[in-house]
Parts: structure tokens; sequence; C-alpha cells
């Protein structure tokens, strides 16, 4: 039997703030444009909430509360055989701060 390796790599960006994962995106997608490399996404992933519920007052009413939340947006893009030239382009660009990486082979 031939087993068919198929070479890919998968990016997930992670923010709080959804313009820069919308910008950094389309930096990760124009440098693998460029370079003319196969790719699939940006996927969107669904946004984690997270809600914090603090007491307005440290000692009396206890009923009088605020909800803080903070929203996780992510994206995922898949690059189908890679090159060393991608994956060197990759590494030269700059991300800004505050956008989380994960990259995996």
């Amino acid at each position: 039997m031939l087993e068919i390796s198929k070479n890919k790599i998968k990016i997930k960006l992670k923010t709080y703030d959804y313009t820069l994962l919308n910008s950094s995106c389309q930096s990760i997608i124009n440098t693998i444009n460029r370079i003319n490399g196969k790719i699939k996404g940006p996927i969107p992933l669904p946004t984690k909430r997270k809600v914090y519920c603090v007491l307005r007052s440290p000692h009396v009413d206890k009923d009088s509360r605020e909800h803080f939340e903070i929203r996780i947006h992510s994206k995922l893009i898949e690059i189908n055989e890679p090159s060393s030239t991608i994956i060197d382009a990759l590494m030269k660009l700059n991300i800004p701060a505050g956008v989380d990486i994960e990259v995996k082979l």
C-alpha cells in the first residue's frame, strides 16, 4: 500500500481585538500568495466569552454586582504542501503585539 503523507501547517491566531486578527490574517495570506503557496482560510472559529461577576461593594449590598466580559476571537489558516521559502517568509513576518499564534505541523 502507498501512504500519501500530506504536509500541512496549521496556524491558529487568537486575540482580544478582532481588527488585529483581521490585519494579521491578511498579512499572512498576502505573504503566502506572493510565493504561490496553496492556502485554506482564514476559517473563523467560534468566539469564546469569559464573564466575570464582581461585587460592587466589598462589605454590604451583595445584590449589587457588575459583570465584565472578555471575548477571544480566533481564526485558522491551513497551508498545504509548504516549502522552505514559505516557512522562511512566515518566520520573517511581523505580527502585531496582542496576537497569539499557534503553529502545528
